[in-house]
């Protein structure tokens, strides 16, 4: 026995190395499923928008909050949810955020009146908030280090862009074909299946940190963000100077600043305030928090104009977006050949200029508007853009990052993203309803709607100059090799 222990292990084979063992596919498919069910529930509910507000009586400024309400819990307790997988345990954590996950669709699904629908929505959002950041750490804790890892992590990205460009079309055929309850009554049975092979295929395991967690952090900004999108609603009803109105936006002012303090009094604060003293970390979050606000309300508005104008169906939006959808995968994609050549910094300016042609194009939008050019093409441009700047804004964040720091701002970007979303459809909501004034008429509709496109417009502008003053140079990779090939050069001479 002892002579049998000695003999070495057969040394693995590069195509061995390539492949994700076979054990780790059920993994790997549970974590992807997982990913695919949060990154869909942030765009599958909004071709149900109008169906919705006929079947459950909703108001305009309700209707923003089907889609709010998701976004300002998981952007809110994002962080805080990848803490928890770390210290109470990835599987565990895994398990939670899906049963809340699923039991909210449940809820929200059989919701009867608005508020049940927004709470369901709400909780739906939180448990995707515990649930995300475990998909990925359990994949990578599941699948060895190398190609198969990096096959992996290929096939996770892949799903979670399906899923945002699949919500379009998932939610048309399930409103079309049933209602728009199956939009979230699919997360039941697939959740429920993947809650069982979770339970008997993953293992568990932590980072050992026995840290106590920022819940007073992550509930403070998740408040102050909720409390301030709601004031800016009010003012479609009351103004800008009423106190229904003042009341929540000082009340959310106070929560941030609040939050701002015991982030920086806490020994394990949620957000650490000093990787804001990093230049391209909060040059990079400030630009895409911009870009955020201005790209999430995109699928909103061009959602309920395709139907409540041009007399869509649900199944004849989510078409019509697929397009877009794929537009924005096609950017992501070709976004890090194109950074090597023009650099990080003139990526994103050049992605975020052609986004904001895109929104000035919308903004010509007429009651009587053709698919190409009401909806096709300038959906295309924007989030083409908005694909193309996105990689090296993320990039920029990342790489002014210390090394220990490196996770945090990464799910740091997607949080001001995802925030800057919430509030930016909020602003934008508020706008179009200022300028349609309560009417029904299609033209007057039309007319709001398109007046939240120029401001969005302006918007990301607005951000390009914030780019161009802020953001630094990031000389791209084939640059510096080159520049590294000249000194050995040079020194060989």
């Amino acid at each position: 026995m002892t002579g049998m222990a000695d003999v070495p292990a057969p040394a693995p084979t590069r195509t061995s190395r390539s492949r994700i063992p076979t054990g780790a596919w059920a993994v790997v498919l549970a974590a992807c499923t997982g990913q695919f069910l949060v990154v869909l529930d942030v765009s599958v509910v909004n071709v149900a928008l109008p169906s919705v507000r006929a079947d459950l009586g909703l108001s305009h400024g309700g209707l923003q909050w089907v889609v709010n309400a998701y976004s300002i819990a998981f952007a809110g307790f994002m962080l805080l949810g990848g803490r928890a997988a770390d210290i109470y345990g990835r599987k565990r954590m895994f398990l939670v955020g899906l049963g809340v996950f699923t039991a909210a669709s449940l809820a929200g699904g059989l919701a009867q009146e608005g508020w049940q629908l927004l709470a369901a929505r709400g909780a739906q959002g939180l448990g995707a908030a515990v649930l995300a950041p475990a998909t990925l750490t359990i994949l990578t804790a599941a699948v060895p280090e190398g190609p198969a890892r990096t096959k992996a992590i290929a096939t996770w990205m892949a799903v979670g862009a399906g899923g945002g460009a699949a919500g379009g079309l998932i939610g048309g055929v399930l409103t079309d074909a049933l209602s728009w309850r199956w939009v979230l009554l699919i997360n039941v049975p697939v959740g429920a299946v993947v809650l069982v092979a979770a339970a008997l295929w993953i293992t568990e395991g932590r980072a050992g940190d026995r840290r106590r967690i920022d819940l007073l952090g992550a509930v403070l900004v998740t408040a102050g963000l909720a409390t301030v999108a709601y004031g800016i609603v009010q003012t479609e009803a009351v103004g800008w100077t009423a106190a229904a109105t003042l009341v929540p936006l000082l009340a959310g002012a106070v929560l941030l600043a609040t939050f701002v303090l015991v982030e920086a009094r806490t020994s394990v604060p949620l957000i650490p305030l000093r990787v804001f003293g990093v230049r391209a970390v909060s040059s990079a979050n400030v630009s895409m928090f911009l870009m955020g606000s201005a790209t999430f309300s995109m699928w909103y508005f061009m959602t309920v104009y395709a139907q409540n104008v041009l007399g869509y169906t649900p199944l004849q939006a989510g078409l019509a977006l697929m397009p877009t959808s794929a537009a924005v995968i096609i950017g992501s994609k070709a976004a890090p050949r194109i950074m090597a050549r023009t650099g990080a910094k003139s990526l994103a300016v050049g992605g975020v200029l052609i986004t904001a042609a895109g929104f000035g194009w919308q903004s010509t939008m007429g009651v009587d508007g053709s698919y190409l050019t009401a909806i096709c093409l300038p959906g295309v441009l924007m989030m083409a853009g908005a694909g193309l700047a996105s990689t090296p804004l993320a990039t920029l964040a990342t790489s002014g990052a210390a090394a220990g720091d490196a996770g945090l701002v990464s799910g740091l970007v997607n949080t001001s993203r995802t925030m800057g979303g919430a509030l930016g459809l909020a602003v934008l909501s508020t706008v179009a309803a200022a300028r349609t004034a309560g009417s029904v008429d299609p033209a007057e509709v039309t007319a709001g709607y398109a007046t939240a496109f120029r401001t969005a417009c302006g918007v990301l502008l607005v951000g390009v100059l914030v780019m161009l003053a802020w953001l630094p140079n990031h000389r791209p990779p084939r640059v510096r090799e080159e520049q590294a090939a000249k000194v050995k050069a040079q020194e060989r001479v």
